[in-house]
């Protein structure tokens, strides 16, 4: 299936290998933004079509540096905001200035800059923008009070600017990944198994027993979902909610 991703300029942020190569993949130039350059550079090495930017999403300055240069040549096509979690942590034990800083890194300055890369897209009339969010989205995590909130606020925004400029033909969507075995993921293993004082292989057996498929998610397996919003084929898929979570949800 061509996915209509050629020549297509993508900006991944928080961008990890697995995100990154597969839309670099089906033809599509890759802006891929993280705080460290230097790691990304390591894994694309010999891939002409990505390019590595370093952006620390807390810092305002750094995020409008990266929407200057992507506007000075063109500006981006897709947007797949990405970010690292805050955190664990009880609602009642979450202090207003961490709900202030992370609010700001996971959900105020991922709005700005989409807004300001947003005039190209309409200008174009193509755009896609793609929010990875949780599954704590739909059904809050346990001791994840910082995400499920700031997180919640990402849904919100990205359904009311889905109805804003679905007649521009840009597709705003929301993922919502379960249990996919990446760093973060063992991070929460082990901060589940220090705080339970058991072992982390206990800990990581019992969540994957929740979950209906028996196992964590590949990260491939998500990336190919995100993929196919990122493309043509799926212009009539908008405002929407994407569970990639093994049937973890159990909620209709």
């Amino acid at each position: 299936m061509d996915l209509e991703l050629n020549g297509k300029r993508a900006l991944v942020l928080g961008a990890n290998r697995g995100l990154s190569m597969a839309i670099a993949a089906e033809g599509a130039t890759v802006f891929a933004a993280a705080r460290s350059r230097d790691k990304i550079a390591d894994w694309a090495q010999g891939m002409e079509n990505v390019h590595p930017f370093e952006c620390d999403l807390s810092d305002l300055a750094q995020v409008d540096a990266l929407a200057d240069q992507l506007l000075s040549d063109g500006g981006a096509d897709i947007t797949v905001n990405n970010g690292g979690g805050p955190p664990p942590g009880t609602a009642q034990a979450a202090e207003r200035g961490q709900w202030l800083a992370h609010f700001e890194a996971m959900a105020a300055n991922l709005f700005h800059l989409n807004t300001r890369l947003l005039p190209e897209m309409k200008a174009r009339g193509w755009g896609r923008i793609i929010s990875i969010t949780s599954s704590g989205v739909e059904q809050p995590i346990p001791n994840l009070a910082l995400s499920n909130g700031i997180r919640s606020a990402v849904v919100g925004w990205s359904k009311m600017l889905a109805n804003e400029v679905a007649g521009n033909g840009i597709t705003v969507n929301v993922v919502m990944p379960g249990r996919i075995h990446t760093q973060r993921v063992d991070e929460l293993d082990a901060a589940a198994a220090k705080r339970t004082d058991s072992d982390v292989a206990e800990v990581a057996a019992r969540s994957r027993a929740t979950i209906p498929v028996g196992r964590y998610g590949k990260p491939e397996e998500f990336a190919d979902v995100v993929t196919f919003l990122a493309s043509g084929r799926a212009g009539y898929v908008t405002g929407s909610r994407i569970r990639i979570d093994g049937g973890a949800i159990k909620g209709v």
